[in-house]
């Protein structure tokens, strides 16, 4: 089968299933309804806010603290997409309409990824501006400096975690698995190991952590080695890894 007989193939599969494309739609209001409110509430604890916490302030990444929870619907789209194949028995049925299997996985990432990338850019911009206006007196521009790269940055961070889901689901084939797996990393894992002083410095270079790098403008008061891009290139390095290891298992196993 033709590489973009492949792609329409997928793109029809992606579409035509009511989970994906509701998970899709959850992470673009979850993101964009808690920014607000974080938003709205911060422009409320000015006043009470410390000389410390105002020089730190950053209007920009303000608006994007939904992604937060933002980011676990993009979870749970990636592992969908590739989890489905295995929960519903058609990857049999795919893998033999595909024999290339290197065709069909990334076929699969590739369709998958221009939508999370598609709806995760229109998300961070919309995020931005309700954000900002929510801000009042207190927002940024979308013309200061930093500010257009954090938000365009948003929108690949959260393609990047919908991608890196896709790659750790073609290792375990199991969507509860890997849900059961990713869910947890990133929501609770992560932040315990960058909160305490003795894992701080590993838990840095975790996807999540290193990528929402790319979200701030104002740098805040810390050591970390890198800056935006620095860290969303690290983000990128544990996607294609979770790849690698997808399409290396996807050749060696039996459907």
């Amino acid at each position: 089968m033709a590489a973009t007989q492949v792609l329409k193939s997928e793109w029809t599969k992606i579409r035509s299933v009511s989970s994906t494309v509701w998970t899709l739609s959850l992470a673009a209001v979850v993101t964009i309804a808690l920014g607000l409110l974080i938003s709205v509430l911060s422009n409320n604890e000015w006043d009470n806010m410390s000389s410390r916490d105002r020089l730190t302030f950053d209007p920009t990444f303000i608006s994007f603290a939904g992604m937060t929870l933002g980011q676990l619907a993009m979870i749970v789209f990636g592992v969908l997409v590739v989890g489905n194949e295995y929960s519903t028995g058609m990857i049999r049925t795919s893998l033999s309409a595909v024999p290339q299997r290197g065709t069909f996985l990334f076929s699969k990432v590739t369709v998958a990824a221009a939508l999370a990338l598609a709806v995760g850019m229109v998300t961070s911009f919309i995020t931005f501006f309700v954000g900002q206006a929510a801000l009042g007196t207190h927002r940024t521009s979308i013309g200061d400096p930093g500010v257009l790269r954090a938000v365009i940055g948003g929108g690949l961070y959260m393609t990047l975690i919908a991608v890196f889901s896709m790659g750790v689901a073609a290792m375990l084939r199991s969507p509860m698995l890997s849900l059961g797996i990713l869910m947890p990393f990133f929501f609770l894992i992560s932040n315990i190991l960058g909160a305490v002083s003795a894992t701080k410095k590993v838990g840095r270079y975790l996807p999540d952590q290193a990528g929402s790098r790319i979200l701030r403008v104002v740098t805040p008061l810390d050591d970390t080695p890198y800056g935006p891009w620095g860290g969303l290139g690290i983000m990128v390095l544990w996607v294609a890894a979770a790849l690698a290891g997808g399409y290396a298992l996807l050749k060696r196993r039996d459907a």
